[in-house]
């Protein structure tokens, strides 16, 4: 024989149900629900015909007192109910919260946007941000997200509008693998150092201002495809890293990584914010971000100089 289906009876019935039972008659559970008392003994009496037997004895002018089936049905819809209320998306704060995704190159992420995120937060509580990374080389990105931090050239990669820095390249190092070689005292000298490779930022564009044109790249020790790696190596002192003022500025404030020379090139590449999906929320994003990397572009200015 089939199976009869269950017959559920609705929430807005339930919640009535355990308001009477609470305060002891329609008009009170009315006040609670902001309902009229006609609204709440309708939904009574609809869950009582769904159950096909009575939940409260009406015994006027005494009021209401529960049944037998009542006194063993309403712990139960209390337990229920309390499960969904107990659910996070059920317990979210009054007012409508907009959901905003964004997709960010690793590093970007890690060095500048994820210690300042605090501040967007607090500016714009209304706003729940998903952050993702995406892959720049392999070109993987996140076909979800409603703004994109993209690292590439301009104008093939990124729009001049949409760059957020006009970041400076220059050499950085351990103070450990520098006490392992002579002292350097022209560019020159850098060249008997490691230094680390990445097919995302060439030495060339240095080299080239230092007076050392001819120079090759580098072509030992491992090809690291993200700027945050060739970070890592640098502090675990293997090699001399390209690195970018912006992304290396906390490592060289605490002194993990020194400036062998104050010159610096302006980057090839840059970061800039793509948006997708426009509206309220994203155009939040975009100005407090805009704003945060004009701050960080003019750290940058002082310490170049």
């Amino acid at each position: 024989m089939p199976t009869r289906p269950i017959r559920l009876p609705s929430l807005d019935a339930l919640l009535a149900f355990d308001a009477v039972a609470r305060a002891g008659s329609f008009e009170a559970a009315a006040a609670e629900l902001a309902l009229t008392a006609s609204a709440v003994a309708k939904r009574v009496a609809g869950l009582e015909e769904r159950l096909d037997q009575p939940l409260f004895l009406r015994q006027p002018p005494r009021g209401l007192a529960l049944t037998p089936a009542g006194h063993e049905y309403l712990p139960q819809v209390r337990q229920a109910l309390a499960l969904l209320q107990a659910m996070p998306l059920h317990r979210r704060p009054g007012g409508r919260r907009e959901r905003l995704r964004v997709s960010s190159t690793p590093t970007f992420a890690r060095q500048l946007l994820v210690p300042a995120l605090p501040g967007f937060a607090a500016a714009h509580p209304q706003v729940e941000l998903e952050l993702t990374l995406s892959v720049p080389l392999l070109a993987e990105g996140d076909a979800g997200a409603d703004l994109e931090i993209r690292h590439g050239a301009v104008p093939d990669d990124l729009a001049p509008a949409q760059v957020l820095l006009h970041d400076r390249l220059t050499p950085l190092a351990a103070p450990a693998l520098l006490a392992r070689f002579a002292a350097l005292r022209a560019p020159a000298d850098l060249l008997a150092l490691p230094l680390l490779r990445t097919p995302l930022q060439p030495w060339a564009p240095w080299l080239r201002a230092a007076g050392l044109d001819g120079v090759p790249e580098p072509d030992a020790g491992a090809r690291l495809v993200d700027l945050g790696l060739v970070l890592a190596a640098a502090l675990a002192g293997q090699g001399v890293a390209l690195a970018r003022l912006s992304l290396s500025r906390h490592e060289l404030a605490e002194g993990r990584l020194v400036r062998p020379f104050a010159l610096a090139v302006p980057a090839e590449r840059h970061y800039g914010l793509v948006t997708h999906r426009p509206g309220p929320a994203a155009d939040a994003f975009a100005a407090w971000l805009h704003a945060h990397c004009a701050a960080l572009a003019a750290e940058n200015s002082s310490a170049a100089a």
